[in-house]
């Protein structure tokens, strides 16, 4: 049974990711473990603790029943709540036992997508109960891991697969969410444009369009006289927009051009990951 087409380009994002995250857990010395990585209240062992988690969730196994502490500072609403089960009950787990439940995990992952027959369309139990495709959850899968892998490689100093398959899953899903910022958030003026001009491993030219409405479109069609023009690299651009980085911790690697509060704004409101 082969995948359908739809998932197919997730399912390889996925394993690319899984597979380079697995890599660098097999690697890690003990002092690596508890190492602080771009995720808030995150260590190396807390991502790989929330991919184990997230995966097995996709696996359709329970949710750990599990007391939260009181003082987790980065843990304020309930999406974090959601996400913090499965770190906090494997906090105290061993470097092997965390690594052979990975290796597990993925094992039987791997099993569960080489025998998926469901319809894209086929409605599955998201985050927080949330009913959502099996497409969304394969993309959001996607997504998730290769931003994990991200904060893995920079906390550990092992770059690389800035233009590996997920990261062309992540520039999708950070663009969808792009009219949101631009038109809600930073409340950009009606019949205006402007311009995101990204280069480096991932490169892409998009304007985001904000009608008469006030509602925001993507387009692949660069703007005459935008009213502002962010120019960046695209690890910068993941960065903020997963809240990996606060603007002015990176104002000298993000070029702006046009107005400038308006440029200002869509900065600080470019973080779109809960």
């Amino acid at each position: 049974m082969s995948l359908h087409p739809t998932l197919q380009p997730y399912a390889d994002a996925w394993t690319h990711s899984i597979e380079a995250i697995s890599e660098m857990a097999q690697s890690l010395v003990e002092g690596e473990w508890n190492r602080r990585t771009p995720c808030p209240g995150w260590s190396v062992r807390d991502i790989i603790s929330h991919v184990i988690g997230m995966d097995c969730e996709m696996l359709g196994d329970p949710r750990p029943i599990h007391a939260l502490p009181r003082d987790l500072f980065h843990v304020a609403t309930e999406h974090q709540r959601y996400m913090e089960m499965q770190v906090d009950v494997r906090r105290h787990h061993t470097a092997p036992e965390m690594t052979a439940e990975l290796e597990y995990t993925v094992i039987r992952r791997n099993r569960q997508i080489r025998g998926e027959s469901r319809d894209p369309g086929t409605l599955v139990r998201g985050p927080l109960g949330k009913e959502i495709t099996l497409e969304q959850a394969y993309r959001m899968r996607a997504f998730d891991v290769w931003v994990h892998e991200q904060d893995l490689r920079t906390a550990l100093g092992r770059p690389g697969s800035l233009d590996s398959p997920g990261a062309y899953v992540t520039r999708d899903v950070l663009l969808d969410a792009l009219p949101k910022v631009v038109a809600r958030d930073a409340n950009a003026p009606r019949s205006s444009a402007i311009v995101f001009d990204v280069h480096g491993p991932v490169e892409f030219l998009r304007t985001v369009r904000v009608d008469i409405q006030g509602r925001g479109t993507v387009e692949t069609v660069p703007a005459l006289g935008p009213a502002a023009t962010l120019t960046l690299d695209w690890e910068t651009y993941v960065r903020l927009a997963c809240g990996r980085v606060s603007p002015e911790a990176v104002a000298d690697r993000v070029k702006t051009e046009g107005d400038q509060e308006l440029a200002a704004a869509i900065l600080r409101n470019f973080a779109v990951t809960p």
